[in-house]
């Protein structure tokens, strides 16, 4: 296997103070935003960026987290059983605009599973998405709105997210099959 970091520590912090400052400027009602992420690496930068936007706005931005296990269309094809984690989005939807949060879009699969998941707490005004890296290959129609980076892959190519607070690093990586690891 053969390793390419891609965002260091230091760029996955600019990119994340970019994404908050873009979800800002996009925000007619910035009092009605919330930020809800993806588990796992997805709510742990919705925190991260919670906390940017807060600090942008002057104002706490409500924070939730979402599991997504029991909402996906391809548990079987993903082998083995579900790792579950508890959902929790402590403020009401309604009226809102949500930023859902991910580390990597690939397929869609995983942010149309949150959104049906987002929708058993109520009907935001509108749904956003945020991803740190886009890689492509989409298989359902869905677009992010704030993309940290593109990183054109091929399907037997993978990118991996690391977070401090869950893989004691913060970095994005892209690992190829074939060749030694560097």
């Amino acid at each position: 296997m053969t390793e390419k970091v891609v965002l260091d520590r230091d760029d996955m912090r600019r990119t994340l103070v970019r994404i908050a400052h873009e979800i800002v400027e996009k925000q007619a009602e910035p009092e009605r935003l919330a930020v809800v992420g993806i588990h796992r690496r997805g709510a742990v930068l919705a925190g991260r960026l919670a906390e940017l936007l807060g600090d942008l706005l002057e104002t706490e931005v409500p924070l939730g987290a979402l599991d997504i296990s029991f909402y996906r269309d391809d548990v079987d094809l993903r082998g083995g059983q579900p790792v579950v984690h508890s959902s929790s989005i402590p403020f009401p939807v309604e009226g809102r605009t949500v930023v859902v949060v991910d580390d990597v879009l690939y397929t869609g699969r995983t942010v149309r599973a949150a959104i049906e998941a987002l929708f058993e707490y109520g009907r935001p005004a509108r749904v956003q998405l945020a991803v740190l890296a886009d890689r492509g290959h989409r298989e359902l129609p869905i677009r992010p709105d704030y993309v940290g980076k593109n990183l054109p892959t091929s399907r037997d190519e993978r990118v991996n997210v690391r977070v401090q607070e869950i893989d004691d690093d913060d970095r994005v990586t892209i690992t190829t099959p074939g060749g030694p690891a560097s």
